[in-house]
């Protein structure tokens, strides 16, 4: 057998370290994968065409940005409130940025940067109607959740026994029977609901009473251990608020009307 010369041994280890490099380093600033959600105007919505919009997909973009990723980089992939751990767990995304409340249960499977939001259960009615100004107002009236949400039971329980509840599958189901004024309310966190009666095409239809029923923190989920992304995450949801991309994204997004509160303080993971 004819021995290689030590040359030739030397490009074969230097050819193999730089395939290895293109897929460490080089390979992970390839295509950075985002969960978002995909059918939630205002937040995360797959317009026709491919084309994404909400403040979570500003937030995202913002922080690939600062992690080093173009918007052309960047992955989104769609996520469902059950599977969001599950993704991270499996590496199927980097981080989740979906409406993802932060709470004790949750982060026992994920670590949490942020939070970077702050939402409040709300009810949305049609702008028309002035006899439901409050929770207890849906005494004999019809509210609509989507199956498998507490938030309507929850309303049911502590201060509206008398509402009935329809149960859809989606937002979006809820608030075409609003419209159709097969119920009289819906209730979802206020950013969900600002941003469907912002939507193009439902400008001046709905309204929000104001309520404040729950305090929802959003955070951006990472796998369980990451430190050092959901180190980075923060610091860059600290510069969006610190250079106006924050305040920017929540009125583009949510509408003028839309009673907003201060961007919160960054403590996951301190």
């Amino acid at each position: 057998m004819k021995v290689p010369q030590a040359g030739a041994v030397a490009a074969v280890i230097a050819l193999a370290l730089t395939t290895s490099g293109c897929g460490g380093d080089d390979q992970a600033k390839g295509t950075l994968s985002i969960g978002i959600k995909f059918d939630q105007p205002g937040i995360g919505l797959r317009e026709t065409g491919g084309v994404f919009s909400g403040f979570d997909v500003d937030v995202a973009t913002y922080v690939g940005k600062e992690l080093g990723y173009k918007a052309d980089q960047i992955e989104f992939k769609q996520v469902y409130s059950n599977d969001r751990e599950l993704l991270l767990q499996y590496n199927e995304v980097q981080f989740v940025a979906a409406s993802y409340s932060i709470n004790e249960k949750r982060k026992e499977k994920v670590d949490f940067a942020g939070p970077y939001f702050v939402a409040h259960q709300d009810l949305l009615v049609r702008a028309s109607d002035n006899t439901i100004a409050r929770a207890e107002d849906l005494n004999s009236k019809r509210l609509c959740s989507v199956t498998g949400s507490t938030s309507a039971e929850n309303i049911r329980k502590s201060v509206a026994p008398k509402a009935s509840v329809l149960e859809l599958p989606g937002y979006s189901e809820c608030l075409v029977a609003l419209e159709d004024n097969l119920v009289d309310a819906m209730t979802t966190d206020n950013s969900i609901l600002a941003g469907y009666a912002a939507h193009k095409g439902n400008e001046g239809k709905f309204k929000l009473t104001g309520q404040s029923l729950s305090t929802e923190n959003y955070g951006i989920g990472v796998k369980k251990g990451n430190k050092e992304l959901q180190t980075k995450i923060n610091a860059a949801l600290k510069k969006m608020v610190a250079d106006g991309s924050w305040e920017a994204a929540v009125k583009k997004n949510f509408g003028a009307d839309y009673k907003y509160e201060p961007a919160p303080a960054i403590t996951a993971g301190s």
